[in-house]
């Protein structure tokens, strides 16, 4: 992460059903198989209980062994080219320059991550990828002729309270296990826990949303518009105290989640004017009095 003299707020992202209202292999890979999505993933789901397998593992598996037996592409473009064809919810393209700017007015850095289930080749297809100073998801690695043959990240619910880590301590390698777990000061840590939003809508989402509402952070559980079981379902993560807003996800300007992150926004500056304050006020004090603290 490259430093900022401004204060980083972080916007974390899942992507299913946050930015987008289907899981992204349906709108290009699973209909390029000549299935249906709830074929696809039903046996994937068979598959993880089956073995008592990790179900991130097992569509990740579903997917190869699918596209092997129907001669498809198994290569790194030929999934970001899926990408183009995922569907995004109303108001996200012009939502990431629309944020950036009332942050930078307020003096603050706003920077953008994706913390997903969902494959990062496909991610990196979509017409939001550089919009993200990183995505933290699933991905395969390939062999010499490039062509995808074991999962080389797996993404669950566990997984994705690792990445807020790492967004905290400014760690962009998914592989790096040693600077994640080593002890850093709090007011040395590029991204506070409190300078995070969180925005998500499964269960997924539910430990990271808690996580970082319980820091002090703020975080959003998004419905599909129209959608009233999802909406139900969002409600009740407020009434259980795991996240702060339930929102549809309509990021147009003038929404409700335009609305309700600016007004965080300035919350997160004010707070930060406040410790600026304390400091201020704490190192005169000590200075006055030779640091005896007294």
């Amino acid at each position: 992460m490259s430093k900022s003299k401004n204060p980083v707020v972080a916007l974390i992202y899942d992507f299913d059903g946050t930015l987008s209202p289907g899981n992204m292999q349906e709108f290009g890979f699973i209909k390029a198989l000549g299935m249906q999505p709830q074929e696809f993933w039903a046996e994937a789901e068979k598959m993880s209980r089956d073995n008592d397998a990790s179900g991130i593992l097992c569509y990740m598996k579903l997917m190869i062994e699918k596209a092997t037996t129907m001669r498809i592409s198994l290569k790194e473009k030929s999934f970001e080219k899926y990408g183009r064809d995922v569907e995004l919810f109303d108001g996200v393209e012009e939502w990431f320059s629309r944020v950036n700017k009332y942050g930078r007015d307020k003096g603050l850095d706003v920077r953008h991550y994706i913390n997903s289930s969902g494959l990062k080749e496909i991610i990196r297809g979509t017409s939001i990828a550089d919009k993200f100073e990183n995505i933290y998801a699933c991905s395969f690695m390939y062999d010499v002729d490039g062509v995808a043959k074991w999962p080389a990240v797996a993404v669950d619910f566990t997984t994705k309270t690792q990445f807020l880590f790492k967004i905290n301590k400014g760690i962009e390698s998914v592989s790096d296990n040693t600077e994640v777990n080593r002890y850093m000061p709090e007011d040395e840590r590029p991204v506070p826990f409190r300078q995070m939003i969180y925005f998500g809508d499964g269960t997924t989402d539910i430990p990271c949303m808690r996580m970082v509402k319980q820091n002090g952070g703020h975080s959003i559980a998004v419905y599909k518009p129209g959608d009233r079981r999802k909406k139900r379902g969002a409600e009740q993560l407020i009434l259980d105290g795991r996240v702060n807003f339930v929102c549809k996800a309509d990021y147009s300007e003038g929404g409700e989640i335009d609305s309700v992150v600016r007004t965080i926004i300035d919350k997160i500056k004010s707070d930060h004017e406040f410790e600026q304050l304390l400091k201020k006020h704490r190192e005169t004090a000590e200075r006055l009095h030779g640091g005896s603290g007294k």
